[in-house]
């Protein structure tokens, strides 16, 4: 299995440091910036 293969990171746009794009993932698109909460098993 090739990591680099399964990940993508398209780039949309920049303002400044901040920049706008999309992440592809094994299960589907998510658009940056994103909130994303990751709850590990010392958290939860």
């Amino acid at each position: 299995m090739n990591p680099s293969a399964d990940f993508r990171y398209e780039l949309h746009a920049t303002e400044g440091a901040a920049r706008r794009g999309t992440l592809h993932t094994p299960h589907g698109p998510v658009e940056t910036p994103v909130f994303m909460p990751v709850g590990t098993l010392g958290a939860v």
